[in-house]
């Protein structure tokens, strides 16, 4: 390791790293994987994301360890080696919030609740109960069974994914004072990922706030900048509609969009000042971006833009246009870019194909513009089990129902 980056561990070989856990049982090789960030071997740098991902932050679980490795990474974060920054960035908003949360971003994050019902989960709460079960059972191996787990429980942890999430959450909370920071970074990217990552922390937002609005004001990089726009959006009171709706006129047609997704939310607050006639703007900016997406978008909603419009569009309060809804709506339909659950995917084929088509098969130029854009996006998605989940309706409608005859079909017309 570059001994220059040694200060930025110290401290990593005083934790018990064997009594804490992660996803494969005993942390031991989180201090050696935190280690290989800071080293100067590239290809061992990404090894030691992949295993630390993997680990600590497993399909959106999170660990006694997993709290522990955060100061070490906002370290790294600040000041390791510059091909470490990003990633580490990265890391630590995953340990903040999962994929799960992230789409919640129309209404953010609902740390209360969140709090409320680890505090039913906690330690405290749970210690009572195993040892309950712990003095009426007679098995010996169930014994031995509850005994550890009721000493783990009596040591400060907890089994519930939520508690353990909590930890992870204000580990970062803890470090967001010193990661301000990265909003005065060199690098465009840093000053992205910080912007972001503050989006979820409303508790902290007396701070960030009129920081995400002097960087959304002054920035060049308009992903940057948007990005910082939406956060403060989505941290801030009704009021910060006032410093927001300015951008609905922004030369930028990214800036508009991120001011029209932080003004709907905004109006969903209780004495907001935004007016029906902003809203009505607000839909109008939303439909413009649904029809003509940008060459470059935020990271929010995974960078899913018509996903992220249509959650927005389904937070609006009552006494919108709904025609206007609808027509804004209507252009993010057929476009498929992430969908979780594959729902996504199944309306979009029963709302823009509503009964069987005639034999023989529909050629693709006989298809509407909004069918056949579907159609490409399914054809070029990354996850071929979308198509999988709904074969047995495009079948029914006598079209391709696989990703290879999908490409087929589209051939030509496939856009990129």
């Amino acid at each position: 390791m570059i001994n220059e980056y040694e200060k930025l561990l110290a401290g990593l070989d005083d934790v018990d790293w064997v009594g804490l856990s992660h996803a494969y049982e005993s942390a031991h090789d989180v201090p050696g994987h935190i280690r290989t960030l800071c080293g100067s071997d590239d290809e061992a740098r990404k090894k030691a994301f992949s295993s630390l991902f993997s680990s600590i932050f497993h399909q959106g679980s999170r660990y006694s360890a997993s709290p522990v490795a955060v100061p070490f990474l906002a370290r790294i974060a600040l000041a390791g080696p510059a091909a470490a920054r990003e990633d580490t960035m990265w890391l630590l908003t995953r340990l903040a919030v999962d994929w799960h949360d992230e789409y919640d971003v129309t209404t953010g994050i609902n740390v209360a609740g969140w709090r409320a019902a680890a505090a039913e989960v906690g330690p405290e709460e749970l210690l009572p109960w195993y040892e309950e079960q712990l003095a009426a059972a007679t098995d010996a191996d169930q014994r031995a069974q509850l005994q550890e787990i009721r000493d783990w429980v009596a040591a400060g942890n907890s089994p519930d994914a939520r508690w353990s999430a909590l930890q992870s959450y204000d580990a970062v909370l803890a470090e967001l004072p010193g990661l301000l920071a990265l909003l005065d970074d060199d690098d465009a990217r840093l000053r992205t990922r910080i912007a972001y990552l503050l989006a979820w922390f409303p508790e902290f937002s007396t701070t960030s706030l009129p920081r995400l609005l002097a960087l959304a004001a002054r920035e060049k990089d308009p992903v940057t900048a948007a990005t910082a726009l939406l956060a403060a959006g989505i941290v801030g009171p009704s009021s910060t509609a006032e410093d927001i709706t300015p951008y609905l006129d922004a030369a930028d047609p990214l800036m508009r969009w991120a001011a029209a997704t932080a003004l709907i939310r905004l109006a969903g607050l209780d004495g907001t000042p935004v007016g029906p006639g902003l809203l009505g703007r607000a839909v109008t900016e939303l439909t413009a971006a649904a029809r003509s997406p940008f060459a470059c978008v935020t990271d929010y909603c995974e960078g899913d833009l018509h996903g992220h419009i249509e959650r927005t569009l389904h937070s609006l309060p009552p006494g919108s246009d709904p025609a206007a809804v609808r027509e804004a709506l209507d252009a993010c339909l057929p476009r498929i870019v992430w969908d979780c659950h594959g729902s996504r995917t199944r309306r979009a084929i029963e709302e823009l194909f509503p009964a069987p088509q005639p034999h023989p098969a529909p050629r693709y130029t006989d298809l509407t513009a909004a069918q056949q854009q579907l159609l490409v996006d399914l054809a070029g998605h990354r996850h071929a089990w979308l198509i999988r989940a709904s074969a047995d309706r495009l079948r029914d409608l006598g079209l391709p129902h696989t990703q290879e005859a999908l490409q087929s079909f589209v051939g030509a017309h496939r856009t990129t």
